[in-house]
């Protein structure tokens, strides 16, 4: 992993930055994004970052000129970016909410994915990797926009990984299960609120349809990712692999 070029995206928190910090620690040369201008300054120094929006056509365009001009190129993308999409009844998602959730977490890695490939395939190589979600195998009541979205992650992985193959360029994505982060137990909390139960008991709800009965480190992530992005990864492309303790169900 010396010298490997990585770019993740909203790594300046949670997931994103856990992934960071692993290529960091293995010796990669790497950037992150982030919309989040007040998070950005909090990310370790070592760590270069570029404020993005991976909505933006035009400042995905920038963040890339930007990686080329410090690192002169790109071996490993992580597109992580993402957002909750909201919750509520099919009936009652708006325009907006949909849109916003369809342009970051599938447009936004598109765009990504389409400013990363010339590069990857001047020089014969590159690794692509997805974070999508455990919940686009069990589905997940309100959150439509979110769990589409995140469908539509898969489709651009496999696809991706059928017609980049040829080059040498490998796509996977990696499927989180119950994150032990803020954004991970804000959502405990906020059920507990809307249920008006405790967070251990709707904590105990989210354990009992996870086989592991486990939260999931960031860094599991960050771990995988730096193994897909390796030469001993050097063939597996194409694959949908879950981090979250064999996921059941969720309610």
């Amino acid at each position: 992993m010396d010298a490997a070029r990585v770019l993740v995206t909203a790594g300046a928190a949670g997931i994103g930055l856990a992934v960071a910090e692993r290529f960091q620690a293995a010796g990669a040369k790497v950037i992150v994004c982030d919309i989040d201008a007040g998070a950005l300054e909090t990310v370790p120094p070592e760590l270069k970052v570029v404020q993005c929006d991976v909505a933006d056509t035009d400042q995905v365009a920038g963040l890339f000129e930007k990686v080329r001009q410090d690192m002169g190129g790109l071996d490993v993308l992580i597109n992580n970016a993402g957002i909750g999409g909201g919750q509520a009844a099919i009936e009652d998602i708006t325009d907006a909410a949909w849109q916003r959730t369809l342009d970051v977490n599938l447009s936004g890695m598109f765009y990504c994915l389409r400013a990363a490939v010339p590069g990857m395939k001047a020089q014969g190589s590159g690794a692509v990797i997805n974070i999508a979600t455990a919940s686009v195998r069990t589905g997940l009541p309100g959150r439509m926009p979110y769990v589409a979205s995140k469908q539509g992650v898969m489709g651009l992985t496999h696809n991706a990984a059928r017609e980049l193959g040829p080059d040498n360029i490998r796509c996977n994505a990696i499927l989180p299960g119950l994150v032990d982060n803020a954004r991970g137990r804000n959502l405990v909390a906020e059920r507990a609120k809307d249920r008006g139960i405790s967070a251990a008991e709707v904590e105990d709800d989210y354990l009992r349809y996870v086989s592991m009965r486990c939260w999931i480190d960031p860094a599991e992530v960050g771990d995988l990712a730096v193994f897909l992005a390796s030469g001993q990864a050097r063939h597996i492309s194409g694959q949908f692999i879950a981090v979250d303790g064999h996921m059941e169900w969720e309610s």
